[in-house]
C-alpha cells in the first residue's frame, strides 16, 4: 500500500474477538450513550423551557450539553455497529469526518469551559458588574466564539492529516479515528507538517488552560477574604461543578498525550481514550445537576410531566 490515495477504508481497533464480549462492549457503549443522551437532552430541554434557569451560566450548560451529545454522538455509535456486525472497518471519508468532528467539537467544548471559568470569576469577583460584562449579547457572542474557534482548527487538521501520504497499511489501532493514531501510518518524515499544526493548538490550548488557573485563583483568593464560612460555602458551591468538569476533561486528555511511551500501550491507549471522549458526556450533566438546586427542580418537574405523558 504506498501512499493515502489507495486507501478506501481503515481498520478501527477490536475490542475483542470473542463474540460474547463483543456483544457485552455494545451492551456497554449502548449504555452509556443513551445515558449521556438522556442526561443531556433533559438539560437543554429544563434550561430552554424554564425562565428561572435563564442566566448566563445555564446559558453556557446548555450549549456546553449541546456539544457533549455532539461528540459523543461522532465516536461512541461507529464503534458500537463495528461491535454489533463483527466488523472493524470505517470509510476513508467517514474516517476523515470522525476526525474533523472530534477536533471541532472537543475544541469547542474546551474554548466553552474557558468561558464559564470567566462566568464564574465575574460571578465571585465583580458581581456588581455581572449583568454588564455578561449580558444577553455578550453571552451568545462568547458562546458564538467558543463554537466558531474549533472549526478552522478543525479544516487545518483534518487537511494536513489526510494529505500526509500513509505508507504503513491501514489499521488505526484505536476504537475511533484520532490524530496520532493516523499519523503513525505516515511515510518517514511526512508527519513534520502537521506536528507543526499539533505545535499551534497546544499553544492555543495551554492560553486557554493558563486562564481558567487564573480566573480560579482569583476566584478562591476572593473567596477566601469572605468574612461568613455560609457565604464561602456558597461561592464554592458556585464553582465546584465547573472546576470538576474542567479537571475531568483536563487530567484525562493530558494523560492521553503526554503520557510516557514507555507505559503507553493499545489496551491502556482504549481505556484512557473511553476516559476522555465518553466518560464526560455522560457523567457532566449528573455533575451540574447535583449543585444546581433550579436545575433539580426544573429536572424532577420535567420527569414528572414526561411519565404523566405516559401515563
Amino acid at each position: 500500500m504506498s501512499n493515502s490515495s489507495s486507501l478506501n477504508e481503515f481498520l478501527l481497533l477490536a475490542f475483542t474477538d470473542t463474540r460474547e464480549l463483543q456483544l457485552l462492549h455494545f451492551a456497554l457503549f449502548l449504555g452509556i450513550y443513551l445515558a449521556a443522551l438522556l442526561g443531556n437532552s433533559f438539560i437543554i430541554t429544563a434550561i430552554a423551557c424554564d425562565h428561572r434557569l435563564h442566566t448566563p451560566m445555564d446559558f453556557f450548560l446548555f450549549n456546553l450539553s449541546l456539544l457533549d451529545v455532539g461528540s459523543i454522538s461522532t465516536t461512541v455509535p461507529t464503534s458500537m455497529a463495528n461491535s454489533l456486525t463483527n466488523t472493524t472497518t470505517i470509510s476513508y471519508s467517514g474516517c476523515a469526518a470522525q476526525v474533523f468532528w472530534v477536533v471541532f467539537l472537543f475544541g469547542g467544548e474546551f474554548s466553552l469551559l474557558t468561558v464559564m471559568a470567566y462566568d464564574r470569576y465575574v460571578a465571585i469577583c465583580r458581581p456588581l458588574h455581572y449583568g454588564t460584562l455578561l449580558s444577553s449579547r455578550a453571552c451568545v457572542q462568547m458562546a458564538a466564539a467558543a463554537w466558531g474557534s474549533g472549526f478552522p482548527n478543525a479544516l487545518l487538521h483534518t487537511a494536513n492529516t489526510f494529505s500526509i501520504p500513509l505508507c504503513q497499511g491501514n489499521a488505526v489501532g484505536h476504537f475511533f479515528c484520532e490524530i496520532p493514531h493516523i499519523l503513525k501510518l505516515s511515510c518517514s518524515h511526512s508527519y513534520l507538517r502537521e506536528v507543526g499544526v499539533v505545535v499551534i493548538t497546544a499553544c492555543l490550548i495551554l492560553g486557554c488552560f493558563i486562564f481558567i488557573v487564573l480566573s480560579y485563583v482569583q476566584i478562591f483568593k476572593a473567596v477566601l477574604r469572605i468574612p461568613s464560612e455560609q457565604g464561602r460555602h456558597k461561592a464554592f458551591s458556585m464553582c465546584l461543578p465547573h472546576l470538576a468538569v474542567v479537571s475531568l476533561f483536563v487530567s484525562t486528555v493530558l494523560f492521553a498525550y503526554l503520557k510516557l511511551p514507555s507505559i503507553s500501550s493499545p489496551s491502556l491507549d482504549v481505556v484512557v481514550a473511553v476516559l476522555y471522549a465518553v466518560v464526560p458526556p455522560a457523567v457532566n450533566p449528573l455533575i451540574y445537576s447535583l449543585r444546581n438546586k433550579e436545575l433539580k427542580d426544573a429536572l424532577k418537574k420535567l420527569i414528572q410531566w414526561v411519565q404523566c405523558g405516559h401515563q
